[in-house]
């Protein structure tokens, strides 16, 4: 029988006492739990270099004891009585919440299983042998190749395989950039607070960058950062699009201070009013580092994304990747290259638009009549803001959590705290199921009425 057990037998006593004690051990302490099946005496003889008898002797025993059980056919296994392992005090898990309108992550229930299954099946039917050893840190280039051409026809890129980095998720991917670049570099406020964690843990300073009605201040950018992080598309929480004044500041300042502009595509492939909006990387492929992801396309759990870069910085940030993990894992990049060169990660973003518009349209619906929502022509989330002289957002959130609906509020994307300002909640409508999506909105707007937030439009 082919099952392979660890056994550290010690020294002193005879043998057949030495494989007694370390087959205990191994129960008390629950590396073999019950029912777990025991090499044949034989087999595990010839493992520990010991008479057969040897090891027959001492199954006999644990038998005896009530450790083993034996039955003719079926081997020895560890006994269902066996003495438990000692229990490990392990944190409690918090409870999840029964309506979730938290943004950040897709409806993955509708992640399409069998189009990827398919698209496995076809790309490793035809892969190298090459692809199940070491690969190149840039990525394979299957994806790459389909990525310059798909993101170049979508998005606007300017992209050429030779210039794209493959990486395991946004959160790399800024990591990668912002440990190359260091310095100062300056992030929209409010943002991601786990966004700027990461470029503080990469080693570079934060400095805040103000965001209003047109997106991002870039026209406060100076010579004092060395890169900003922006959000165009989408901008994350308030909403906005950075408008074309603020584009071509950001672009101005990139050229005339040696700066990077990080492009956070956030949200790029769900527009609801026009067709997306074109990329900062279009106007500047040597000022603009772009980063995309299939996180809200298809899923977070596949830790695919991929950055288009400014030919100077393919070398280092490729060098980085390679010191960080070598690279990232190569099936799930032939499946996407082959999803996206059969279009059919296409199908899959359209019918995903229409959802997800639907899913906007009740949100509108429901809650945008009564009180001020912002961000609404784009992406996967919305802010709805608060009037001032209501209850604040924490108190909101609260009261919605006593009825099972999780809440994200905007202060903690600030900066720094602020006692004044804009107060608002930053709604997620991708994430549930469509039956909770509904349950959902009926508690958010149980809660606003509840709470007193009277209905509200105020400028931002």
């Amino acid at each position: 029988m082919g099952v392979d057990l660890h056994l550290d037998l010690g020294a002193g006593g005879n043998r057949r006492s030495r494989v007694e004690q370390a087959l205990r051990d191994a129960i008390r302490s629950g590396r073999l739990a019950p029912g777990a099946r025991l090499p044949s005496t034989r087999a595990l003889a010839a493992e520990l270099s010991l008479a057969r008898n040897t090891v027959a002797a001492a199954y006999e025993q644990l038998i005896a004891e009530g450790y083993l059980a034996a039955r003719p056919g079926s081997g020895t296994t560890v006994a269902a009585q066996a003495a438990p392992p000692v229990p490990v005090a392990r944190p409690a898990a918090l409870p999840a919440p029964r309506l979730d309108l938290r943004p950040g992550s897709p409806d993955v229930t509708t992640f399409p299983v069998e189009a990827w299954i398919r698209a496995t099946r076809r790309a490793l039917s035809r892969a190298p042998a090459s692809v199940y050893d070491y690969g190149d840190p840039q990525g394979r280039p299957e994806l790459r190749t389909a990525l310059a051409t798909y993101l170049g026809r979508t998005r606007g890129v300017l992209a050429d395989p030779d210039h794209i980095v493959i990486c395991s998720g946004y959160v790399q991917a800024l990591s990668l950039l912002s440990g190359v670049i260091g310095g100062a570099i300056a992030m929209e406020d409010p943002c991601l607070p786990f966004h700027r964690e990461i470029v503080r843990h990469a080693g570079a300073d934060v400095v805040a960058l103000p965001v209003d009605s047109d997106g991002a201040r870039t026209d406060l950018l100076t010579g004092a950062v060395r890169a900003a992080v922006l959000t165009p598309a989408h901008q994350y929480p308030i909403g906005v699009t950075l408008q074309p004044a603020r584009r071509h500041a950001a672009v101005a300042w990139a050229r005339d201070h040696g700066g990077l502009l990080i492009e956070d595509d956030y949200d790029g492939e769900f527009r609801y009013d026009r067709q997306p909006v074109g990329t900062l990387q279009g106007m500047a492929p040597g000022q603009v580092a772009y980063i995309g992801t299939a996180a809200k396309s298809l899923g977070p759990g596949l830790r695919l994304a991929w950055m288009v870069l400014p030919g100077p910085l393919v070398e280092p940030v490729s060098h980085a990747k390679r010191l960080s993990d070598l690279h990232t894992e190569s099936i799930g990049q032939l499946a996407l290259a082959d999803l996206i060169t059969t279009h059919t990660y296409d199908r899959h973003i359209r019918t995903r638009r229409l959802a997800y518009r639907r899913r906007r349209d009740l949100l509108a619906d429901r809650i945008g009549s009564r009180h001020h929502l912002l961000g609404i022509a784009a992406g996967l989330h919305a802010l709805l803001q608060l009037p001032g002289d209501g209850p604040s957002e924490d108190e909101i959130a609260t009261r919605a959590a006593a009825d099972g609906l999780a809440l994200t509020t905007l202060g903690p994307h600030r900066h720094t705290p602020a006692t004044t300002g804009m107060q608002g909640l930053v709604l997620g409508y991708a994430t549930p199921r469509q039956a909770g999506y509904l349950a959902a909105l009926d508690v958010l707007a149980r809660t606003l009425v509840v709470g007193g937030a009277a209905p509200a439009v105020p400028p931002m």
